[in-house]
């Protein structure tokens, strides 16, 4: 059976044999339709050639989208995860294959260096392998199609900060998520708007440079590719990342529209997309707003992808920053066995790296939260842990807006003084005011002081800013417990009802609010919940996050209705 199938239309075939051709002079084995035998039913033999090739090359043209068979044979490549796409012409792709990355050979005649064959053939050594012969210099001129991207990284220097030369330098991925913002495209034709496009790029480029655990290319290299051709998957490896940041800019009178898309370099996958309107009388401040607005969505999105990624990576050689990596959702589930494995993987991540200062960050959080909810014999022990490893991530990382904001949320619940925590906020914000957690953590500071007004308003940046993870459903559950804490029951308890996300700190708050409202069953079955996820007696509770008097003695008078009440409900009044 041949390696390769190529699916194309009958209108097209001239071009279908130019490419058979040079991939054949590349070694591999290519099938096309017009090698049917004339002794079996043609419909059999395609399909069997079909299911059994390695790759799959649909070759998209007016002609093929119209084409119940190219479409079918298509189909059958992506289900089986096969498929190479080509574009021939500028027809439009149908669903699901225009969302699927496509290299452009339009108009090509065999020239190997373009960036359309450059991605066949990176795509071909993937599905197939390595070319079975050597590049014949007669039939494809020097300079000769790049070997495959893994082969070409070993013999590269290992620095991201070398400055790219040619297309053909691939250099190593940065160990942390890497991600480059390409020249926005203007789809207003006003060559007068085009500076706009491209402080667009520039502003959105500043706010991700403020976010540490990203890696952000520059913009000068970036600007190369303005104007060029280039595939995502092309940019991606000639930048050496793994995401990339494409975006529009669309005018109409004094608005604009800008859509940006965050895509995965390798394959192409969208993860997020966002669109962002608005008038031209401050151009700066829309710049500003769409740049705060990007960079705040970007960190957790790529913070998830990059979970997700390692999740699905077996392998027992992990570097401190992919053990930090999987450590994160395991302490974001505020459940006792996922906190405590995500401190096994922190001390193993700061083995690794002793400065580490977000593994010492989120080290120190887990500590704060073994200790407050009792989860350990030695609750004073992993106090003391837990203020040792935020002074080590302090020493560490005092310019990370990200780790600042963590420290501080560990702070809230270490010390009785939180003067510190309100400090290094303050600080976050400074550093990044788009980083949805240092807003989300001023908060919780803004609470534990019982300035709730200064916490809902830090909540709704927060959610504002981090639309699309969990975080924003943390922040309306946090808005809820400020109402509880400003006695407006009936507002608190229609948000909690609004929301899936618990914990034992939320339940606890949940009984409190159903005793002020009178609602024994609620409060007991809400009470027993926090008994299951909790060693610490709920009287005790609140000592561990309040720190004002009056906040304490309304949680526990509302307690106390729901322990000392007979299970009826009370007269409300």
């Amino acid at each position: 059976m041949s390696d390769i199938f190529i699916s194309y239309a009958r209108s097209t075939e001239r071009q279908a044999e130019v490419i058979a051709e040079a991939l054949g002079a590349l070694g591999y084995g290519v099938w096309r339709d017009d090698e049917l035998p004339a002794h079996r039913d043609y419909s059999e033999v395609i399909e069997e050639r079909l299911r059994a090739a390695k790759a799959v090359m649909v070759l998209w043209s007016a002609d093929a989208v119209r084409s119940h068979w190219v479409c079918a044979e298509a189909d059958v490549a992506r289900i089986a995860g096969t498929l190479i796409q080509v574009r021939l012409d500028e027809a439009l792709l149908p669903l699901p294959f225009n969302r699927i990355q496509c290299a452009d050979l339009a108009g090509w005649s065999g020239e190997p260096n373009v960036p359309g064959w450059r991605m066949v053939v990176a795509s071909l050594a993937e599905l197939v392998g390595a070319a079975s012969a050597p590049v014949s210099s007669a039939n494809l001129p020097a300079p000769s199609v790049p070997m495959p991207i893994a082969a070409r990284r070993s013999t590269i220097a290992p620095s991201a900060q070398t400055p790219i030369s040619s297309p053909d330098e691939i250099l190593p991925l940065p160990a942390k998520p890497s991600i480059a913002v390409l020249p926005f495209a203007d789809l207003s034709n006003d060559p007068d708007q085009e500076y706009f496009a491209d402080g667009m790029m520039d502003e959105i480029v500043t706010g991700l440079s403020r976010i540490r655990s990203i890696f952000v290319i520059a913009s000068s290299s970036t600007m190369t590719f303005k104007g060029r051709p280039v595939s995502v998957r092309d940019a991606a490896h000639q930048l050496s990342v793994r995401y990339l940041l494409e975006g529009s800019v669309r005018k109409a009178g004094d608005r604009v529209r800008i859509a940006v898309n965050l895509v995965e370099g390798h394959t192409g996958t969208q993860i997020w997309a966002g669109r962002f309107e608005g008038t031209l009388d401050d151009v700066f401040a829309l710049q500003d707003n769409v740049a705060l607005s990007v960079a705040g969505v970007i960190e957790p999105a790529l913070g998830a992808a990059e979970s997700r990624r390692l999740a699905n990576r077996r392998t027992d050689n992990m570097s401190s920053y992919d053990l930090y990596l999987r450590a994160a959702p395991l302490r974001a589930s505020l459940r006792a066995p996922q906190v405590k494995q995500a401190l096994d993987l922190l001390e193993q991540a700061i083995a690794l790296d002793p400065g580490f200062g977000a593994a010492l960050a989120q080290a120190a959080g887990c500590h704060s939260q073994i200790a407050s909810n009792g989860w350990s014999d030695d609750v004073e022990g992993h106090r003391r842990r837990g203020l040792e490893l935020a002074e080590r991530a302090i020493a560490a990382d005092d310019d990370d807006a990200g780790v600042l904001a963590q420290i501080a949320n560990a702070l809230t619940e270490l010390e009785p003084d939180l003067s510190r925590p309100g400090a290094l906020t303050a600080r976050a914000l400074e550093l990044n005011p788009g980083c949805a957690m240092a807003w989300f953590i001023a908060g919780v500071v803004a609470l534990a002081r019982g300035d709730r007004g200064r916490a809902i308003e830090c909540f709704e940046n927060a959610g504002s800013l981090d639309p699309v993870s969990p975080l924003r459903e943390r922040t309306r559950i946090h808005i809820a417990i400020a109402r509880s804490m400003q006695e407006r029951w009936e507002e608190a308890l229609q948000i909690f009802h609004e929301t899936t996300y618990r914990n034992a700190r939320i339940h606890a708050f949940l009984v409190m609010v159903h005793g002020h409202l009178g609602q024994i069953r609620e409060g007991r079955e809400a009470l027993a919940c926090y008994e299951a996820l909790s060693q610490v007696p709920i009287e005790n509770f609140p000592r561990t996050i309040c720190h004002r008097d009056d906040d304490i003695d309304r949680m526990l008078a509302g307690f106390a209705v729901i322990q000392r009440t007979p299970a009826t409900r009370l007269p409300r009044g």
